[in-house]
């Protein structure tokens, strides 16, 4: 196939389309102070999962947004197998959600900012297509990949601003 085939033009959009959409659940995670990270899970082009982290506001360290967005989804259609679903994610997973992925069978993982430090997708390591796993996920990088990347960078900007004044009003 052409990647500038209509197929791939598609693909593209709807891409597009399902990342601004966890996009959307970043800044909710943003509004509560939580690393700014949304996920939306995807079957038959529906939303069937949504999830923003809330690891603080929840008290559970495993509350990232793809934990959520697959807990969601797996209660939607009443399996604990996503097969045939797509994860919209603004960064790259860590390891603890990259298996997540994997025991879930899900098909394809689409990621927006790549995670240099904690990313199981290519990053640091590649959990999500490792051979020795009885499961390999398709995975497509990149996608809005600025927008997603410039979110979780001003939110760090603005946390290292906040704890320099910090550090000053109390000196």
């Amino acid at each position: 196939m052409r990647l500038n085939s209509p197929y791939f033009t598609e693909l593209l959009a709807t891409d597009r389309f399902w990342m601004l959409q966890a996009l959307l659940r970043a800044r909710k995670a943003e509004q509560q102070n939580e690393i700014p990270v949304g996920a939306v899970l995807i079957q038959d082009n529906q939303l069937i999962g949504e999830g923003w982290n809330q690891p603080i506001s929840l008290d559970d360290p495993s509350a990232h947004a793809e934990m959520l967005a697959i807990r969601d989804g797996a209660r939607a259609i009443g399996n604990y197998r996503l097969p045939g679903t797509t994860l919209y994610v603004t960064l790259e997973p860590c390891p603890m959600c990259a298996g997540l992925l994997v025991h879930s069978r899900i098909d394809r993982l689409v990621f927006g900012a790549s995670d240099l430090k904690t990313g199981c997708a290519g990053s640091i390591m590649d959990l999500l297509r490792h051979d020795k796993l009885n499961h390999q996920i398709e995975v497509t990088s990149g996608v809005l990949e600025s927008e997603c990347s410039e979110l979780i960078s001003a939110f760090f900007r603005r946390r290292r601003a906040q704890k320099k004044a910090l550090k000053r009003i109390s000196v």
